[in-house]
């Protein structure tokens, strides 16, 4: 009995200490953010302090915040002139926004501006004719510039500044953002970092994912309640108030329990599928899905005791700890 009391102690005292550490990671996380945030370009920057007509005037150009810290600025005449001003955080390499037909990176038209270790800025249009580096080429193109395109460091943001011309006036019209942190060599650009597709409606200012993407995004969040907010939770109920009825309650607990992680399993495959479509900046909610995961692999890790005794006190601390944290989760 002294021995199981000692077992059941480490064991609380174990997973005590991973929530504490689970929370102080989320709080890490919460404080890189608000550092890069202060960083980041924001919508209220005067422009005319750095930038050449006609891209200076901030009161004429639209902003949105369209992925990670890309900031999208623009303006559209009736008559198809569009001036886009885009600006992000950077360090090295290029950065490119991209006009696609149908959302995807071949076929598409690209600007991308750098500063050179020398310092030099530049900016080129590519012709995105595949997805290998020699078949991104430079100075090809279906994009009519009627101005001289500019890239202009200011601080720690970088500005592609440029003016297209278009038949028609865009509405919903597919994007492709991107960058890299490797410095283009002979204007050969790197293969990118990271990337996202959006859809921006320049009528309304407003950018979506696609279809597909919505619909795993509802698959994710369905697949991650139904796992970790339900079926944990009635399998850790049951191991609490139905002990009486032995040995049912345990293999009935131990199935509730199984089908529960598959579930979330499935949320996390869901998730990690959403990411590489939309690249979406939530540290935090990815965290926690990390420690949820971590959580639920150790409460069914838990079932291989053969011990029933130990085994409902170990399961109290999982579905504590468990507990504690997918309500943190919900409430992101």
């Amino acid at each position: 009995m002294a021995g199981e009391d000692s077992r059941e102690k480490s064991l609380s005292r174990f997973f005590s200490s991973a929530v504490i550490i689970a929370l102080f990671l989320l709080f890490l996380s919460s404080v890189e953010k608000i550092a890069v945030n202060a960083q980041t370009d924001s919508c209220n920057l005067d422009l005319s302090s750095f930038l050449p007509s006609p891209f200076n005037v901030s009161s004429d150009l639209i902003c949105r915040r369209v992925w990670n810290n890309f900031v999208l600025r623009y303006s559209q005449s009736t008559d198809g002139a569009l001036r886009i001003v885009l600006s992000t955080v950077y360090t090295s390499g290029w950065v490119g926004m991209g006009f696609s037909k149908d959302g995807m990176m071949v076929g598409s038209s690209a600007m991308v501006g750098w500063i050179a270790k020398d310092g030099k800025a530049n900016i080129k249009q590519y012709l995105l004719s595949g997805t290998s580096p020699l078949q991104v080429i430079a100075d090809k193109g279906q994009l009519q510039a009627t101005s001289p395109p500019v890239v202009v460091l200011n601080g720690v943001n970088i500005f592609l500044a440029f003016q297209l011309k278009f038949s028609t006036p865009l509405s919903m019209q597919p994007l492709i953002f991107a960058f890299a942190s490797a410095t283009p060599n002979q204007y050969q650009l790197a293969v990118h970092d990271d990337k996202a597709s959006v859809v921006f409606d320049f009528s309304a200012g407003t950018s979506s994912v696609s279809s597909s993407a919505s619909q795993l995004k509802m698959n994710h969040g369905a697949l991650a309640v139904f796992g970790w907010g339900v079926l944990l939770p009635v399998g850790a109920i049951i191991a609490r108030y139905c002990r009486q009825w032995d040995p049912q309650w345990f293999y009935l607990h131990s199935v509730i329990q199984f089908v529960g992680f598959l579930f979330g399993l499935a949320s996390v495959v869901a998730g990690i599928s959403l990411y590489n479509k939309i690249h979406a900046n939530v540290p935090e909610h990815r965290a926690l899905g990390i420690i949820i995961f971590v959580l639920g692999t150790l409460q069914i890790r838990a079932l291989d005791y053969q011990k029933m005794a130990p085994l409902v006190r170990i399961e109290k601390h999982v579905s504590c700890a468990e507990h504690r944290v997918g309500l943190s989760s919900s409430i992101c």
